[in-house]
């Protein structure tokens, strides 16, 4: 209970409980430091609760469906196969519930205090924390921003009625006949994806010549695939213009090619990126905190701001917005907090699009290696003649691992296939440790597994595979 507006005392204050903002705080905790943590929605932040975990169920959830539909290819006969949306969506919250608890009680175990409620900056060492019942003032010693990022809403798709963001589209109150899908980039793929397993109609359209635009083509082609298979339609270089909704359906105008088209459906799911969390009434202008034009707050290699004593995380500075680089940021904040030397070293930051089929990148493209001046080498094989791959019922994709020539360093790799979000993490840590395709090809993968893939692909690279013919 705060006497009066006296202020209390903590050595950190930490804004935002998602991935990066309870990272950092446990970490924090760990080296000696009170904390005290500020969420105004939830514990979790986006990614627990609206984001990651949500869709990663709800897509487990359709591909369970399809395989279900289609066992026969195993042998098996499958009939009168439904969805009960209602169960599924059970399920999912079931999963946010377990994780987003199992935060809340890491917090806890680790002497945290947390405050649901908002944060206003009165100085560079001093805060009001908010909501409708009290607003306590703290001092800190330090404190870490990481309020993360919202989806941009354009003005001429507002957010409303049958106009839903990837934060609506995780709970409609049933399975759409058909959804429109603005923007082609990982979250509308996979939300798209998933909707098209559960038997939507699904149209994506896209800007760029294809979709999943920072995906090399032979990884998006596969995608595109698949979609189309599912009877998805796929329109790329085209340009959202407007659209119009009934209380049933949307009716989204686009152009083509010069050429003005017209699509309706149940819903339309604009994807076309997030905005940081840097407006609003944090009250950043008042203690003159350095930022871009794009409202993204400038930090030094250890996530310090502009002000010495407050640092900044996750989608609120330059860079992806993943879970996986803030929780990162957040350890090396916590740690600097400390008076650790640790430092932000972005080497390799792996990306993963839970497509059909997975798609994961880490390090170097071929592409990005060459124009870095390296003398290339590639490694590329196949998921087809893989025996796990064959054994799941799952051969589309490849393993492609780029190298240096000349020394043999591995410098990054792209994966398309079932379980690349994997398998990505063995080429993360051999680029981290500055390992060789010899290292990669003399470590002893188990059989039969796909990681298997990848020590094919290596031995690709140095011109002697066992699982392929030599040309």
């Amino acid at each position: 209970m705060v006497v009066g507006d006296a202020s209390l005392d903590i050595d950190l204050l930490v804004i935002g409980a998602g991935p990066g903002g309870y990272v950092a705080a446990i970490r924090a905790a760990q080296l000696g430091q009170s904390v005290l943590v500020v969420d105004k929605q939830y514990v979790g932040g986006v990614c627990l609760n609206v984001g990651c975990i949500p869709s990663k169920a709800l897509i487990s959830a359709s591909h369970q469906y399809e395989s279900i539909s289609h066992a026969s290819s195993f042998g098996i006969t499958a009939s009168d196969v439904k969805v009960e949306w209602s169960k599924v969506q059970e399920f999912k919250n079931g999963v946010v519930k377990k994780l987003t608890g199992g935060v809340g009680a890491l917090l806890k175990a680790n002497k945290i205090q947390f405050f649901s409620g908002e944060v206003m900056f009165i100085s560079d060492t001093e805060a009001r924390v908010f909501n409708e019942q009290e607003a306590p003032r703290y001092r800190f010693k330090h404190c870490i921003i990481a309020t993360g990022s919202r989806p941009i809403e354009l003005k001429a798709f507002p957010y409303g009625g049958r106009i839903v963001s990837s934060t609506e589209a995780l709970s409609l109150p049933e399975i759409p006949k058909s959804m429109v899908v603005i923007g082609g980039g990982y979250i509308g793929i996979e939300l798209g994806q998933m909707y098209a397993r559960f038997g939507s109609k699904v149209t994506v359209i896209e800007g760029s010549d294809s979709i999943l635009p920072g995906f090399d083509s032979d990884m998006s082609s596969l995608v595109a695939k698949k979609l189309k298979a599912a009877k998805a339609e796929i329109v790329t270089g085209a340009q959202a213009k407007s659209a119009s909704q009934t209380e049933i359906d949307v009716t989204v105008t686009y152009t083509v090619n010069g050429e003005d088209k017209q699509v309706t459906a149940d819903y339309l799911l604009v994807t076309v990126g997030r905005r940081p969390n840097t407006d609003g009434e944090l009250g950043l202008d008042l203690i003159d905190i350095k930022m871009t034009d794009r409202g993204f707050i400038e930090v030094d290699d250890q996530c310090r701001t502009s002000i010495p004593n407050i640092f900044a995380i996750g989608d609120i500075v330059a860079g992806p917005a993943l879970a996986h680089k803030a929780m990162y940021e957040g350890r090396v904040a916590a740690e600097a907090i400390a008076g650790q030397p640790s430092k932000i070293d972005y080497k390799c930051i792996p990306l993963v699009v839970f497509s059909d089929p997975e798609c994961s990148s880490v390090g170097y493209s071929e592409k990005e290696a060459k124009e870095k001046g390296h003398n290339v080498k590639v490694g590329k094989f196949p998921f087809n003649i893989n025996g796990r791959a064959l054994s799941l019922g799952v051969n589309e994709g490849f393993v492609k691992i780029i190298a240096d020539a000349d020394n043999g360093l591995v410098l990054g790799a792209q994966i398309a296939g079932i379980e690349a979000s994997n398998m990505i993490a063995e080429i993360g840590l051999a680029i981290e440790m500055g390992a060789t395709m010899e290292d990669i090809a003399l470590t002893i993968h188990a059989h039969p597994t796909l990681g298997e893939i990848v020590l094919d692909a290596t031995e690709v690279a140095l011109g002697h595979p066992i699982h392929a013919i030599s040309k």
